[in-house]
């Protein structure tokens, strides 16, 4: 398992709109691998041991979105292990979904593909977290060939016909209109750690993972605030403490946010409209 399955912070849902419920669901059930939890004229949900990862939303009348625009630069889904990257990779070889490409980021392996409605999907396997290369606060994240070969050695001559047990939303990456706006609302109000930087983009995480979102200008440099109804990223879930939840809603009063108040969470608005809601977990019931 990945170090990211053990972390107190991570994103538990991602919401998207789409216009073609049926054929966008049936792309992340047939070439990503997700499961089909739930599904009537309007919704449908997937994921993984009966827990939603992705979920969504049918709007005919939504707008195209722009690949200019603000808004979802990739959901990355995170596999349990580097063999079942390798059985994802040997059924893909059969299926033949839409690749887009393919690399070895040092502290993970990922390939990307783009759904029927071109909201971007990244699925990866992370590497083991002691050979992270770490440099004052952050981690070296190069993007190389990755190599294919050597994943699907992994496999032990099996494919899998859909996610496994332990599939999870690692992170969720943005595109955004400017990194000056994105980082002190990313890292100082929502309270991630800066992890990463390079041209155009920023990388955060929490509780020392490589990260868990990150924001780039390369496709969207100067957009402005989204225009709704779009399709798209509709919202980002993220789970995390309480404290955690409650120093983010300190945090955006300060910066004076608009937050709506849920049981157990809040939600907010990033600088370019993208919906952002975080939860802490449902209290356990012990029983004696």
């Amino acid at each position: 398992m990945s170090a990211a399955h053990s972390l107190k912070t991570g994103i538990s849902k991602v919401s998207l709109t789409v216009n073609d419920l049926d054929r966008v669901s049936g792309f992340y059930q047939e070439a990503v691998g997700l499961h089909l939890l739930h599904n009537d004229a309007s919704t449908a949900e997937l994921g993984v041991d009966g827990k939603t990862l992705l979920e969504l939303r049918r709007d005919t009348t939504a707008r195209r979105r722009s690949p200019r625009e603000a808004g979802l630069f990739h959901t990355a889904f995170l596999l349990p292990s580097r063999a079942d990257l390798g059985r994802w990779i040997k059924h893909a070889m059969k299926t033949r979904p839409p690749v887009v490409g393919a690399s070895d980021h040092g502290v993970s392996e990922a390939l990307y593909l783009s759904d029927p409605e071109g909201n971007g999907v990244e699925i990866y396997s992370d590497r083991p977290v002691l050979s992270w290369q770490w440099k004052d606060g952050l981690v070296h994240m190069p993007s190389d060939p990755l190599d294919i070969d050597a994943v699907v050695a992994t496999s032990g001559g099996e494919d899998s016909k859909g996610f496994p047990e332990g599939a999870m939303v690692g992170h969720v990456h943005l595109q955004v209109g400017t990194i000056p706006a994105a980082e002190p609302f990313y890292s100082n109000v929502l309270g991630f750690a800066v992890t990463s930087r390079y041209p155009g983009g920023t990388f955060y995480g929490a509780d020392g993972y490589h990260h868990h979102l990150a924001t780039n200008i390369w496709n969207s440099r100067g957009a402005g605030a989204r225009s709704y109804p779009s399709t798209g990223l509709a919202n980002i879930e993220i789970v995390a403490s309480e404290d955690f939840r409650a120093s983010v809603s300190t945090k955006s009063t300060e910066a004076k946010i608009t937050t709506a108040e849920q049981s157990r969470g809040l939600t907010f608005n990033d600088p370019w409209g993208t919906e952002i809601s975080i939860f802490a977990p449902a209290p356990q019931n012990i029983q004696e």
